[in-house]
């Protein structure tokens, strides 16, 4: 069994509910905590970072500053880390799981060592997503690289000065992230442009916002395609010699599930530890689930949702809310008319094509959805039959849908592979029996 009395893997069987009721805090905020990790690892000293993820990302973060020589203390939900000043240990294997931001955050800062190798049990999942882009923006600043055609497993071995670079923005905004964390750490800094359509604003403002908070100065264009950082700089996040301290903010990505589920069901949730300021960009799913017809009231850093309204489907821009897309196709699947998420090409590169793969598992559930290159649609339906197994494709976004679309499924739905929700949330099956939802927890192979 797991820490969470969880088998290690399962399937999980998703009743249908009559209602979602109670009061729920945010699970703390994954990207916040994997980026204020590595900046605390990346400082002299001591950081508390409090209140992280307990999510596999966060975990596979820790792992690998624990290799690289951090000291790491888990002291209840905080994080206590004593950096390495920017001088990670040389000649280390990392092998970050299944987490992409991780490893290609990772991989910017391998450029300080005279090697770092980055491997990967997930073959078919982290193995396959592309790095080239990033590989090739360290190649240009004098790193080596060795890698699988692009993929892990990737060599690095520095050094690195910094000066003028481009770096492709098309697939994703991590590679100017990661390049970002080492810009300040060169001799002569970054002036960074980023080139194509940059996917994923909100992302690297939340890295510019975790610069500035461990003391880094760096300047960004409105649009953000130019970065400019300074070299010769040091992480800080205390006064010289006293420890740091850093809250992390909670997670938009994940409560967006929570929102949809509670706006699809009569009920009433109250959700807090959500800041109304958050750089999220996820935190316009909430502005999607009131276009849409959902009843949610704000108060402070607190949200509260009256379901079981009536929806209707819209046709939104997807990429300023990435994480947030398969949790409101939750929604659009209930709702009134055809919805589509637009520019969302950058879903087919996460753990599994979240446009196909979608679309599939949809159709399975009797939904009508269509997708192009970059966009996905589904036909809202008044009810849904159930009664079927759902693939949950090792991906913890495509499992929170499939929940959700389960909750209000006239028969149970079951959900192969469920444990991958761990990636980034590992209490929400337990959060949702909190406020009413049944499950049962089958071992994988048991039934």
């Amino acid at each position: 069994m797991s820490s969470d009395g969880m088998p290690l893997t399962f399937d999980v069987v998703v009743y249908p509910a009559a209602e979602l009721r109670g009061e729920l805090r945010a699970q703390p905020s994954k990207n916040y905590t994997t980026r204020y990790l590595l900046a605390a690892a990346l400082a002299e000293g001591e950081t508390r970072v409090v209140g992280v993820a307990t999510s596999e990302d966060a975990g596979a973060m820790l792992r690998c500053l624990r290799d690289w020589g951090a000291g790491v203390e888990l002291v209840g939900q905080d994080a206590v880390i004593r950096g390495f000043n920017a001088q990670p240990r040389a000649g280390v294997t990392l092998d970050p799981g299944n987490a992409g931001a991780v490893a290609r955050f990772l991989m910017g800062v391998a450029a300080l060592t005279s090697q770092t190798t980055f491997v990967t049990d997930y073959a078919d999942s982290l193995g396959k997503r592309p790095q080239g882009d990033l590989l090739d923006a360290l190649e240009r600043l004098g790193a080596k690289v060795k890698s699988n055609d692009g993929k892990l497993p990737v060599s690095i071995s520095g050094p690195v000065r910094g000066g003028p670079l481009e770096v492709s923005a098309e697939r994703s905004s991590q590679y100017a992230s990661a390049l970002m964390f080492l810009g300040p750490l060169l001799p002569s800094g970054l002036d960074l442009r980023l080139t194509g359509e940059i996917k994923s604003y909100a992302p690297l403002r939340q890295t510019l916002d975790t610069l500035s908070a461990f003391g880094v100065r760096a300047t960004a264009s409105a649009d953000l395609s130019r970065i400019s950082i300074p070299g010769g700089q040091a992480y800080r996040s205390g006064k010289t010699g006293q420890p740091g301290r850093m809250l992390v903010p909670g997670d938009y990505p994940g409560s967006a599930a929570l929102l949809a589920a509670a706006a699809l069901l009569p009920g009433e949730l109250r959700l807090s530890n959500l800041r109304e300021n958050d750089l999220q960009g996820e935190k316009e799913a909430v502005a999607v689930l009131r276009e849409m017809g959902a009843d949610i009231v704000r108060e402070g850093d607190s949200l509260t949702v009256r379901g079981g309204q009536p929806l209707r489907a819209v046709i939104r821009d997807g990429d300023t809310f990435t994480d947030a897309v398969q949790a409101l196709t939750a929604a659009a699947a209930y709702a009134g008319g055809t919805t589509t998420w637009d520019n969302v090409y950058t879903l087919r590169l996460k753990e599994c094509d979240r446009i196909s793969d979608t679309r599939r598992e949809l159709e399975k559930l009797g939904l009508s959805a269509a997708e192009t290159r970059d966009s996905l649609s589904v036909t809202g339906a008044a009810r849904l039959a159930g009664g079927v197994t759902a693939d949950g494709h090792g991906d913890h976004r495509m499992i929170m849908l499939l929940t959700l679309l389960g909750l209000r499924a006239e028969a149970p739905v079951t959900i192969t592979g469920a444990h991958h929700i761990r990636k980034s949330y590992p209490m929400f099956f337990r959060h949702l029996e909190q406020l009413g939802a049944r499950f049962d927890y089958l071992p994988t192979g048991t039934h």
